[in-house]
């Protein structure tokens, strides 16, 4: 029983012993600590991007029949006003000759009818007719004239509907898919091909409220923006292209807004359709950076510990503004005389005491590199 006795003194005193301010301190580890830099800095924004050409329309037939003749291949360049497609016209030419015809008789009733107006009118002057058959005459001449304008307006027509027979490039561009062949029946309507001048092209692209925000606050009065265009293999077309404009308001199922970027497409690189990402890149003046190794994650927070004057540990919640190779952008809730644990997070906790050991950024940086 003494023996029990004496071996439980002897354990409290050990354990008092472990606990004492000597046996603290021996336990204490040190750690790399680094302060948070403040500097200029360029961020990049990402968005996924439409590549559109700024002319793009599709070519239909505004008359029915069969197409004779195909002028043009897939893919070929075309110029403004070339003939692409003809359409049979056989029908529109005689409709053509019926309507001159029309219009010439028209035209022969009228002078005739101007002649007998003109005896009338001589008739009427020596009494040898009434007024009312004067303006019978002059009725008549008039009721002709309309004919006329109608017989006219009808050639018109007839004319136009025979030009309908030649499907004319609307602008310089190349030519797309071709679904119909020759010989093919078409309607009214049906969808001959498309053409496209990429000579230049849009890249559209949404980005949310915070991003339009700090665009709109951040640019040169009447000046737009330069963006890099990120294709997709990967590479960066090597042209620059500029924000002209954005929509006039936000897609309410997303809270997004588009904007719309010009490229010059002089090698014919970007087509209609495409798809790549537009990069923005914004300058940040007096920014703070810290480096990504030295936070952690909890419930979707970014925390990173910061070492107090005492060499306390203690959690700190940042919050980022930017993602940097290595770097955080965070918001200066901290400030730069502040030491924030660089490595090792996961083997501290809160409340511990530590033996901070401080490093610079180009120590990290020369590192790295």
């Amino acid at each position: 029983m003494k023996n029990y006795t004496l071996l439980l003194s002897m354990g409290a005193i050990m354990a008092l012993a472990s606990c004492s301010p000597t046996s603290q301190k021996e336990k204490q580890e040190t750690y790399k600590v680094i302060s948070p830099l403040i500097t200029d800095t360029v961020i990049t924004n990402e968005y996924v991007a439409e590549i559109n050409a700024v002319q793009n329309v599709e070519v239909r037939s505004r008359i029915k029949g069969f197409i004779e003749t195909i002028l043009v291949d897939e893919g070929q360049t075309v110029r403004q006003g070339q003939t692409l497609f003809t359409i049979s016209s056989k029908e529109y030419q005689q409709e053509l000759q019926k309507t001159k015809a029309a219009l010439k008789s028209a035209m022969a009733d009228l002078k005739s009818a101007e002649i007998e107006l003109d005896n009338s009118q001589k008739l009427l002057a020596k009494n040898i007719i009434g007024k009312p058959e004067y303006d019978l005459a002059e009725a008549k001449v008039e009721a002709l004239k309309a004919q006329v304008e109608e017989a006219e307006s009808d050639k018109a027509q007839a004319n136009l509907n025979l030009s309908f027979a030649e499907i004319k490039a609307p602008f310089d561009g190349i030519i797309n898919r071709i679904p119909n062949k020759t010989g093919s029946l078409i309607e009214e309507g049906t969808l001959l091909t498309s053409i496209s001048n990429n000579k230049e092209v849009f890249a559209y692209y949404n980005v949310s409220e915070k991003d339009y925000l700090d665009y709109a606050t951040s640019k040169g009065e009447g000046k737009s923006k330069e963006v890099s265009l990120v294709l997709a293999n990967g590479n960066v077309y090597k042209h620059k292209g500029i924000i002209e404009t954005t929509e006039s308001e936000f897609d309410k199922s997303t809270g997004n807004i588009a904007f719309r970027a010009k490229f010059p497409n002089p090698e014919n690189l970007l087509k209609h359709g495409a798809s790549g990402k537009v990069q923005v890149k914004t300058e940040l003046k007096n920014a703070m950076l810290i480096p990504q190794k030295s936070t952690f994650e909890i419930q979707e927070n970014i925390y990173v510990f910061t070492v107090t004057t005492d060499n306390k540990v203690q959690q700190t919640k940042v919050t980022p503004l930017a993602r940097l190779p290595h770097w955080y952008v965070i918001e200066q809730t901290l400030s730069a005389s502040d030491k924030i644990i660089y490595e090792g997070i996961q083997k501290v906790k809160d409340g511990d005491i530590v033996i901070p050991d401080p490093i610079s950024f180009s120590q990290i940086t020369n590192a790295k590199n």
